[in-house]
């Protein structure tokens, strides 16, 4: 048995990791380069067994996957207004197709019904897909969830969402009711560096249980909250991370907690180099 927090393993340190998920016993690690960029390991001895490639796309923002329909969800990282911002989906062994979303896809997640949630920050909102690119609804998020980074729905229909970049905005994770107007329940406050704040919630992992894993980007750190958002504990400390905590993706059958870890250079500000922790929860 394995102590909560302890590492079980890294991968391999190489090009920034934009997202990591589980797939028929496979993990994938999505990192930013021209080709190959999803690597894809056993998840048992994480060994590499091949590479899949992203037709013409080297900047990415996240990646989810689908057991039901056995393909990846991958969102652009579009600075070009000229470039269609797009999800892009891709099967096992490399089908691909693509669709637009017309706003910048921040983070991604799949829903109990098989659905794609697109996080999109300018615009506070969350649109819900098909998995075929097919636009179901869309949720205007509460004016004050400023920045929304990435949400998650829970079997009841509400949403959990972090939210928070600038100083002055909250640096929160919320509780969001399931037609998106309202907040049920809410963590943090001004950006922080305080055991129980956040400074740029990035990207969630709910449990069975509903308990939320937070990648708290600037603390260099992952949190536990409880399924009403109360402060539990520290799961990952900055002692542990070469860099920042950019993604999770929780296996809820193993109990292990894969977290994307960044470096940043000092001097542009950009992530240089990635890889991929995993920590036993």
């Amino acid at each position: 048995m394995c102590a909560v927090g302890q590492v079980v393993h890294t991968l391999p340190e190489g090009k920034t990791v934009a997202g990591v998920t589980s797939l028929a016993d496979e993990i994938y690690v999505l990192r930013e380069k021209e080709r190959d960029q999803v690597e894809v390991y056993d998840v048992i001895n994480y060994r590499l067994k091949r590479s899949l490639t992203v037709p013409n796309r080297w900047r990415f923002n996240d990646m989810t996957s689908c057991e039901h329909y056995r393909c990846l969800y991958i969102a652009d990282d579009i600075r070009r207004p000229e470039i269609v911002k797009s999800v892009h989906r891709l099967g096992l062994y490399g089908a691909y197709t693509r669709w637009p979303v017309n706003d910048e896809p921040l983070g991604l997640s799949v829903t109990a019904t098989h659905t794609v949630l697109v996080t999109c920050d300018e615009v506070h909102e969350i649109k819900e897909f098909s998995s075929h690119g097919v636009l179901l609804r869309v949720l205007t998020l509460p004016a004050d969830v400023r920045h929304p980074w990435h949400a998650i729905q829970l079997t009841n229909g509400q949403f959990i969402v972090c939210h928070g970049r600038s100083p002055l905005a909250p640096h929160r994770v919320c509780k969001i009711s399931s037609d998106g107007n309202d907040i049920v329940n809410s963590h943090g406050g001004q950006r922080s560096s305080e055991a129980d704040q956040f400074w740029e919630p990035r990207h969630l992992a709910v449990d069975s249980n509903e308990f939320v894993f937070v990648a708290d980007l600037n603390n260099h750190r992952v949190m536990l909250l409880s399924p009403t958002l109360d402060y539990v504990s520290q799961v990952v400390s900055r002692e542990k991370l070469n860099g920042q905590a950019y993604s999770l993706f929780l296996d809820l059958q193993t109990r292990r907690l894969y977290v994307t870890d960044n470096v940043v250079s000092s001097t542009s500000g950009e992530f240089t180099t990635g890889r991929v922790v995993v920590f036993s929860v």
